[in-house]
């Protein structure tokens, strides 16, 4: 169930309003302009009107800027005690038109909004509720209220419109392949944990958002892990939040695959390589940078570069005891307490200094120089494992084009079977392949009696194929 956040204090009013402008459109002489939604699972013809933007509401529970409202704790409190009271509409007035990864900046995106409705006014309308409620169009009302704007053109929705269809409607609106703004990365997550929280199959969710089953699954593990975070980085009154991670989705994304494939090799190797790149994540080092981080990227590079004051890991004990069960699980690996140590203790730092905002106090002071420690112990720790990746790439480099190579040649296989099928092949140009194939692999014997001073089986059957004249 959705969250019921009540009926605004002018929702008897909006409603006498809707209802009238709703009679003088039905008897009008003009075109009679409709706006069709997801009503129910159906198609639905809804009536546009004018209404006051000032006699209107923004929708606190929006999808839009769920995750910016951490950005003051202060007014989510008063948003979420009263949210439509003008302190709360005022928050959200505000958050409407911030950057969201950095809701302490404008956004761009809303400046070209607020042209282009100064320009050629307002091209598709907006959505409420027979309460005032915007179910779509929260920015737009944002602009047209910067600008002055008087009316906004917006359609109704049914008079049983509840809490539960105000969140689907909107999802449905906002999903569309043509939004001209999509929901920020964090928000993205929130609204398909909600969503999955609901109780809904998820295939349907996938299928809402047009992405694959596992890439909800993949969203759904990432967002755990975030909260694991900023649960983890609070120290006192600091604490991250969620949209300190907005611009991170690359990463996070291809952390996720590859902690699947370590994981189904080693679950501790898994968990040690999800600590190490988040902790290189939260040092807001560079995608490429990350990808270089591996299991042994601590013990080979890191160790020896970290300061005394990182290296700090707790005492885990060998076994944690279930309560009621007379039983106990081995507790994470030695190196995986160590890695989550150094975690949290970057994480804390970033809290910190986050929170303090520039103020020079000791305390934000000591975590500015402990999150500079870190960024710069990784740093030199990633040279040499961007060296030692390239020396590895380079030795795979032969041996993978070889493996190309024959899943080529194998569907030339099932092709020639095709085409026997249909009698389509061309004989002459499949010729001239293979005789190129015969050159080629001449070649390749040459160049590994050159290079492999102690050939395999494999090297050894092409060298005597081609001493024979088999190639």
């Amino acid at each position: 169930m959705s969250k019921d956040f009540g009926r605004p204090p002018l929702a008897e009013e909006n409603r006498t309003l809707v209802e009238q402008r709703l009679k003088e459109a039905a008897v009008g002489k003009g075109i009679r302009e409709t706006l069709t939604v997801e009503w129910r699972t159906q198609p639905l013809h809804v009536e546009v009107i004018d209404m006051p933007v000032d006699s209107l509401y923004y929708n606190p529970g929006t999808h839009r800027i769920r995750a910016q409202r951490s950005h003051d704790p202060e007014r989510d409190l008063t948003l979420d005690e009263d949210p439509w009271c003008p302190d709360g509409q005022d928050y959200l007035h505000y958050l409407l038109k911030a950057l969201p990864a950095d809701p302490s900046k404008g956004d761009p995106d809303f400046d070209k909004l607020l042209e282009s409705l100064r320009d050629f006014k307002q091209n598709e309308p907006g959505l409420i509720t027979r309460d005032g409620i915007l179910v779509n169009g929260n920015t737009r009302r944002a602009a047209l209220k910067e600008l002055g704007v008087a009316n906004i053109r917006v359609g109704v929705l049914p008079d049983s419109c509840t809490w539960d269809d105000i969140n689907a409607v909107e999802l449905s609106l906002q999903l569309r392949p043509d939004s001209r703004r999509e929901y920020s990365y964090i928000n993205r997550l929130l609204t398909i944990d909600e969503q999955h929280l609901l109780g809904r199959p998820m295939a349907d969710i996938a299928r809402d958002f047009r992405i694959r089953a596992t890439t909800c699954e993949q969203d759904l593990w990432i967002l755990s892990c975030l909260r694991d975070l900023v649960e983890r980085s609070k120290d006192g009154e600091a604490q991250l939040r969620l949209l300190d991670f907005e611009k991170q989705q690359e990463k996070l994304r291809e952390l996720h695959r590859r902690y699947v494939k370590e994981a189904a090799v080693s679950r501790d190797n898994a968990e040690l390589l999800k600590e190490l790149r988040l902790v290189a994540i939260a040092l807001n080092f560079s995608k490429t940078d990350v990808r270089l981080i591996e299991p042994d990227f601590k013990d080979r590079y890191l160790d020896r570069r970290l300061p005394d004051g990182l290296k700090a890991a707790p005492s885990a004990p060998s076994a944690i005891a279930i309560p009621g069960l007379n039983r106990s699980v081995r507790s994470a690996a030695p190196k995986v307490a160590e890695a989550k140590a150094l975690t949290d203790i970057v994480l804390k730092a970033k809290a910190v200094e986050t929170a303090e905002d520039g103020n020079l106090s000791a305390r934000g002071t000591t975590a500015a120089q402990t999150f500079a420690s870190a960024r710069d112990a990784i740093e030199d720790a990633l040279e040499p494992a961007g060296k030692d990746a390239r020396i590895r790439k380079r030795k795979q480099a032969a041996p993978d084009r070889i493996a190309d190579a024959c899943q080529d040649i194998e569907q030339c296989i099932t092709d020639l079977v095709l085409a026997r099928a249909s009698r389509s092949l061309d004989e002459e140009a499949f010729d001239e392949a293979v005789i190129k194939l015969h050159d080629t692999l001449g070649k390749l014997a040459h160049e590994s009696a050159r290079s492999i001073k102690t050939p395999g089986d494999g090297v050894s059957w092409l060298l005597d194929a081609v001493r024979q004249g088999g190639v």
